[in-house]
């Protein structure tokens, strides 16, 4: 993730951040703690792969870690939700699953914790224990160079933080390490931040994107290159291309794919997702594919959402939200959003561009269903199809996200 967006093949240039963290810190073995206090049987770790291997080595590159704490909103919102819950972790344990640099970890000891147990699997973990030291706090935050999956930690916890959110919010499949680390060492009624997430999607139009990747090839410093034009489809429009656009281009108001309550969703639950759509095109304008963007909340325990309102939709029985789904909620007190009408930040969002644009009129419908799946190949990628009819015609869109 050098260049924050997808090279002219559509493949994302570096995926965003360490799923796992682990074991090595202050020393070898495991991490101080108050005695082990694991009464039940836990999951098995699952195997490392050499997916998994590659993942973590292109986390310990400094660019990565650069473009994220170089995401203001990003940052920023982390800092002031920690700020904001700091009577739940003042005095507290907190669990940092991923921590790259440490920042999240040492902001969560300004606030007071006592301890901070920070986990990641790459090398840039290393980094973090000299940052660590560097800001005299060793003695309050322990940097654990290992999977969470696989690290030692002899007490359990009272607060679960990480940036877990990969492109289109699933994508990396890191959740899944969060859960894991919430089922083995959460405190009951323990704090998660974020606690909930929403994914959205909507149809949009792009006539420049079309112009940039696609059209250019018409007249190339006066030479016919049109034979180019189905390849640079091909190449531009196969898979997902993740980008910044504006609300200028979104069509409709977004539906809802997935709702998802991190103190209460199961790993299995992500392994697929499906939702029906309708839309309404708000305007006459070429439909030239579909956006995904996402928003997370850091609500406390003690106000969080059944687990019927926020879990990811299996069945497709999902509503369009409301202009105001995507603002603050009243019982919200801190939200990062990534939808195109605001600010910028390094996830973008995330496009399924048609190889042929559709003309929509005013009012006409769009309506079907997308399933977003874990790939047999590698939990961390995405297999994505959209099937949806409008127009008296059915059209299919399958896109694998890697």
């Amino acid at each position: 993730m050098f260049t924050g967006g997808a090279d002219g093949n559509g493949h994302l240039p570096r995926p965003r951040r360490p799923r796992r963290g682990g074991l090595g810190g202050g020393g070898m073995g495991s991490a101080p703690g108050q005695g082990s206090s694991a009464v039940q049987p836990y999951p098995a770790a699952p195997p490392c792969t050499d997916y998994d291997m590659a993942y973590f080595k292109a986390y310990s590159h400094i660019g990565v870690h650069e473009e994220m704490l170089k995401d203001h909103v990003r940052t920023s919102t982390y800092r002031n939700a920690i700020m904001h819950h700091q009577d739940l972790i003042s005095g507290k344990v907190v669990l940092d699953v991923g921590c790259g640099t440490g920042v999240l970890s040492i902001f969560c000891a300004f606030a007071g914790a006592t301890r901070v147990y920070a986990v990641d699997a790459s090398d840039i973990a290393i980094q973090a224990m000299e940052i660590v030291r560097e800001n005299g706090l060793s003695d309050k935050v322990v940097v654990l160079h290992s999977r969470v999956e696989d690290v030692i930690i002899e007490e359990k916890v009272d607060v679960i933080i990480s940036e877990w959110m990969g492109y289109m919010l699933l994508y990396e499949s890191m959740l899944g390490s969060v859960i894991f680390a919430r089922d083995k060492w959460l405190k009951p009624g323990g704090l998660i931040l974020p606690s909930h997430a929403s994914l959205y999607m909507a149809p949009i139009t792009n006539s420049q994107r079309y112009q940039d990747s696609v059209f250019f090839w018409r007249d190339v410093y006066g030479i016919k290159m049109s034979s180019m034009m189905p390849l640079a489809k091909q190449c531009a429009f196969m898979e997902p291309s993740v980008e910044t656009i504006s609300g200028e281009n979104v069509l409709t108001w977004p539906t809802v794919v997935s709702l998802v309550d991190c103190y209460t969703i199961q790993a299995q639950e992500l392994e697929t997702i499906t939702a029906a759509f309708k839309f309404t095109s708000m305007l006459q304008a070429p439909l030239h594919g579909f956006a995904f963007w996402f928003d997370v909340e850091f609500n406390g325990p003690v106000r969080q959402k059944s687990k019927k309102q926020a879990t990811p939709s299996l069945d497709g029985n999902t509503q369009n939200a409301s202009p105001s789904s995507k603002k603050k909620k009243p019982d919200v007190s801190i939200v990062l959003s990534t939808a195109p009408e605001d600010a910028p930040t390094h996830w973008q969002q995330t496009l399924l561009y048609l190889f042929e644009p559709i003309e929509l009129k005013k009012d006409q419908n769009i309506e079907g269903s997308v399933t977003i799946s874990q790939s047999q190949q590698h939990a961390r990628f995405l297999n994505i199809c959209l099937k949806y009819f409008t127009g008296d015609q059915w059209y299919v869109k399958e896109s694998v996200m890697r």
